[in-house]
């Protein structure tokens, strides 16, 4: 008799970071298109959230629900090292009761905002250990990554690759970024971002509304030291670049892509307070990506910000904070519209943001080619994950 196959999805989803999510939905999207008999639940930073959107069973990924707060008295420590032991136990129980894992996208082996190593890098740790031990394949699955500077991190990130039974990239500065930790990519691919395969919006129309994506920005794992100097400056020059455009009459939608942005938007807003910039109210990639595609223009800081921007066609400057989005806007044609997160300058930013909109003509007939060419990319991309992971003859075993 055979038995559907039993697939978890895992990471940091339902957590409120819509890009995460979105990677999530372009995943059960391929399974219940291409295999609609297996049965699928998730183990996730937020279970509620994803059940209730995604209609799946979902498991809390840590024991301990402070895991992500500062500890700083004794019983706060005390539950974050016992929530280390426990988390290791159900890991390996949720891990066995599978066939197949997915880590769906996400940037799950770089650190490029603060990363704590016993944090998600050893969750992901736990899971690639325990696949291996238990003969339960785990695919990394069009995932980012980037060089790492600290030693524990870059350890367990390590580990968690080479463990994984399949591994694919969104760039090619993330394969060789895993190549330079020591980790075998010879089989490796590198696909477009996942959230290329959802659904493109259809647009409403020229509006001369500019969407603004902004994002609680401190630096990288790297820069704790001066966190608030960076967010400081990236907080001035965005809100002069906004100020600017209002002054110009411009309509400005603020974006975001995760929770912890909001602060962001309601500084920007009340520094600026001009009825022409208003917030936008977005739930999920798909509402983000409606709204790029109801823009004349995109000025983006979160990846898939710029993501969903460049989905839907939109003439898109990246406010860049990682390689990663250099590296996005360079592969779909826009390579020469960044301007660097850490250092904005809202004077040089209107200067490219005027460029932008001049070309904007020629830039969505770029667009245009590049998304025809990442869908046939991620077709392929789903094809191979079927052939590592749903081999026909694969015996179905009772655990």
């Amino acid at each position: 008799m055979k038995f559907p196959t039993r697939v978890g999805v895992f990471g940091l989803l339902g957590s409120g970071n819509l890009g995460n999510d979105g990677s999530l939905e372009a995943v059960l999207g391929y399974l219940r298109a291409e295999h609609p008999e297996a049965v699928v639940d998730a183990l996730c930073g937020g279970p509620e959230v994803v059940t209730a959107r995604y209609g799946i069973p979902a498991t809390r990924l840590h024991w301990n629900r402070g895991e992500y707060r500062t500890a700083s008295r004794a019983g706060a420590i005390a539950a974050k090292g016992l929530g280390k032991l426990v988390d290791a136990v159900r890991t390996a129980a949720w891990v066995r009761r599978h066939d197949v894992v997915i880590v769906p996208g996400m940037g799950v082996l770089e650190a490029t905002l603060p990363l704590r190593p016993w944090g998600f890098p050893y969750a992901l740790f736990l899971l690639c250990a325990s696949g291996r031990l238990l003969r339960t394949r785990v695919a990394l699955v069009g995932v980012g990554a980037a060089p790492i500077g600290d030693r524990p991190t870059r350890a367990l990130v390590r580990w968690s690759a080479r463990l994984a039974a399949y591994r694919s990239y969104r760039d090619t500065l993330s394969r060789d970024a895993m190549r330079a930790m020591g980790v075998d990519t010879a089989r490796d691919e590198v696909y477009p971002d996942l959230a290329f395969a959802l659904p493109t919006p259809s647009a409403a129309g020229s509006s001369g509304t500019v969407c603004v994506g902004v994002m609680d920005f401190h630096g990288g794992n790297d820069d704790r030291a001066r966190a608030e100097e960076i967010h400081r400056r990236y907080l001035a020059g965005t809100t002069a670049f906004v100020r600017a455009l209002a002054e110009d009459g411009r309509p400005v939608r603020l974006l975001t892509g995760d929770a912890c942005d909001a602060p962001v938007v309601e500084a920007i807003i009340d520094a600026v307070g001009s009825p022409l910039v208003t917030a936008a109210e977005a739930a999920s990639l798909a509402d983000l990506m409606k709204e790029t595609a109801d823009a004349d223009t995109v000025v983006a800081t979160r990846y898939h910000n710029l993501v969903c921007a460049l989905k839907s066609g939109t003439p898109t400057l990246a406010v860049s904070y990682a390689a990663k989005s250099d590296a996005l806007m360079d592969r779909m044609g826009l390579g020469a519209y960044c301007h660097p997160a850490r250092e904005v300058d809202a004077d040089r930013l209107l200067d490219q943001f005027r460029s932008l909109e001049k070309h904007a003509a020629e830039l969505r007939r770029t667009l245009t080619e590049r998304n025809e060419a990442a869908t046939r990319q991620l077709a392929r991309q789903f094809a191979t994950l079927t052939s590592a992971l749903f081999p026909p003859t694969a015996p179905q075993e009772t655990r």
